[in-house]
């Protein structure tokens, strides 16, 4: 699913990281790394947590990976990590078995209540919620913004498109969005997408009540560990 320019990013990556080790070869433990340097960000190991915000970045990670990995259509878990990369505190890694140009309805479902497993985990455990969820809750909404506004994903609206993005030339082609409904119509579409969210989240929560044993055992993991690859990951749930 990358582009050619990404690929080149990673493969001059891995170079780096090789010549840096006195390696004669790229190995695929370099294009791994490289491959998480440019996708997630650089690792911060300078950037170190207190005993509690690991936890509960234990915690949020493992509602992620949880969610992710229950549910059909979400990519399977390639890692997860309590380690700050780029601005994430931690993060859970999904990679596709195969390239995807089309995404289904369910799919986009599975994927929000993937999106705000974290969120439902932190609320479930600690009965409140930090500021570690903001980027998922973004991502989740944007989401479901775009199935009722885009792609004709909402029941309610039906096969229809609300809003026309232009660009703007002559603006260094910046990206302008145009109104074609009325506001009654926007209270509407905020309405739906809170519901879309929302129904994720109950989805998220039911999944994390029913398998409170594995969240706890995959948040211990994380803990001692700090990062789960994918293989190890599966044998928790056996």
């Amino acid at each position: 699913g990358l582009s050619g320019a990404d690929l080149r990013n990673i493969t001059n990556e891995a170079a780096i990281i090789a010549a840096r080790n006195n390696q004669k070869e790229i190995i695929q433990e370099d294009l791994s790394s490289a491959i998480e340097k440019v996708m997630l960000g650089p690792e911060r190991k300078s950037h170190l947590l207190s005993v509690k915000e690991k936890e509960i970045s234990a915690n949020r990670e493992a509602g992620h990976a949880l969610v992710g990995k229950i549910l059909p259509n979400c990519d399977p878990i390639h890692k997860v990590s309590v380690v700050s990369r780029g601005m994430a505190l931690g993060y859970t890694w999904s990679l596709p078995a195969e390239d995807r140009k089309l995404y289904s309805k369910a799919k986009f479902e599975d994927d929000i209540a993937q999106f705000l497993g974290g969120y439902t985990a932190e609320k479930l455990i600690y009965s409140q919620v930090t500021t570690g969820a903001q980027n998922d809750l973004k991502r989740a909404t944007k989401m479901a913004r775009d199935m009722v506004m885009i792609y004709g994903m909402s029941e309610k609206f039906g096969p229809v498109v609300l809003g026309e993005k232009e660009e703007m030339i002559f603006l260094g082609r910046e990206i302008h969005e145009g109104r074609n409904y009325s506001e009654k119509v926007a209270g509407e579409i905020d309405i739906e997408v809170a519901r879309i969210i929302n129904h994720a989240k109950d989805r998220a929560n039911a999944i994390l009540e029913k398998h409170r044993a594995i969240l706890k055992k995959i948040s211990d993991q994380l803990i001692k560990d700090e990062t789960i690859e994918g293989p190890h990951f599966d044998k928790l749930f056996k």
